[in-house]
């Protein structure tokens, strides 16, 4: 008797055998192709690592070609092509390529044991803004958060426009998926990675394989924290008052109290042609000036000159002749006459004391 939970469970450090010509020794009867399309962009990256791409493609037996004119991968089976799925792992390679994923990573893919998904977000969302807002937060500041989840999930994942391009083993995929799609449906990515890493966690415990793992999994509530919208024009409602506004006065009203009433129709309208022919006399006033203003010349700032420094400097005569008669006077490095008279009577002195 085994028990089952032996039978569902993967051994360790088992590996599926690789798939030889000896399985299938007389190859493909039919040919198989796929294609796919480019951005412009790509052109010169594909254009510089085709040659690599048809290397590690011909290991597998499967031709590829590339069209610049349309813009267009496409791989094709041969006679020696033994392996069915090899055309499979072509398919995804060039979609892969297309989508900003460079040829190191995408190469993986012809191993037996990595798989990739292409996941569209581009109609998750409706509002522009809002569907980049969520895809950075997939990426997190300088990537952090994009590096967090490949690091769990054992994936490569690039982000690029409309789609992330994930690659890595099938388990891996399961989880970047619906991190993905959580993040686009405005559940934050950290929730999801505390998730994983608590698994990694537990999946080390080998008790804990057959148990379920719900009571050690957070469980995060959804807050909405959404403000009540105002709207542009409010209404604010005046105090109540029981008396009722004072009644606006009448044409009749304001001519009575500037005497007009009493008038007669001819002083009206000789009133009205004068207030009429001063408004007129007014605007061709203001007319005239601004047309005036034109012919007005600019204020010109003044000129101003700048003063020479004087070179002549007054020179002190009388200074100079009182200089010329002290030269005079004493020699070329010989000392002044007060300190050859105290020298002398110095030298007198000793001569008297050794006498």
């Amino acid at each position: 008797t085994v028990d089952e939970s032996e039978l569902l469970t993967v051994p360790d450090g088992w590996k599926e055998p690789a798939f030889t010509r000896e399985d299938n020794p007389k190859g493909l009867l039919e040919e198989s192709s796929f294609a796919t399309l480019f951005p412009k962009y790509r052109e010169a990256y594909l254009k510089e690592c085709w040659p690599l791409v048809q290397k590690a493609l011909g290991e597998h037996y499967v031709n590829a070609a590339l069209d610049l004119i349309e813009g267009s991968m496409t791989v094709t089976t041969t006679k020696k092509t033994f392996d069915p799925y090899a055309i499979i792992r072509a398919r995804d390679l060039i979609k892969l390529l297309a989508r900003s994923v460079p040829f190191e990573q995408a190469v993986r893919i012809l191993q037996d044991d990595v798989a990739c998904d292409i996941i569209k977000i581009g109609s998750l969302v409706r509002k522009r803004e809002t569907f980049i807002k969520r895809r950075a937060r997939l990426l997190g500041p300088k990537g952090s958060t994009l590096k967090a989840l490949e690091l769990l999930t054992n994936c490569y994942i690039m982000v690029q426009g409309n789609t992330v391009s994930a690659l890595g083993p099938f388990s891996g995929l399961k989880e970047v998926r619906k991190v993905v799609l959580d993040t686009m449906k405005n559940i934050h990515p950290i929730y999801n990675i505390k998730t994983l890493m608590i698994k990694r966690e537990l999946a080390k415990d080998p008790e804990l394989r057959t148990q379920s793992w719900e009571r050690f999994l957070p469980k995060f509530k959804r807050k909405n924290l959404k403000k009540r919208k105002e709207p542009k024009k409010k209404n604010t409602k005046k105090e109540y008052t029981p008396f009722p506004p004072p009644q606006p006065e009448s044409q009749i009203d304001k001519e009575l109290a500037s005497g007009e009433y009493f008038l007669k129709e001819r002083q009206k309208k000789r009133k009205q042609m004068e207030e009429i022919k001063a408004k007129q006399a007014d605007a061709i006033k203001r007319r005239q000036e601004e047309r005036n203003k034109a012919f007005i010349p600019p204020k010109e700032k003044p000129v101003v000159k700048t003063k020479k420094a004087s070179t002549e400097k007054k020179i002190d005569i009388e200074a100079i002749k009182e200089k010329v008669k002290n030269a005079k006077k004493k020699k070329l490095g010989a000392l002044p006459e007060e300190e050859v008279k105290l020298k002398m009577a110095a030298d007198e002195k000793k001569k008297k004391k050794k006498k």
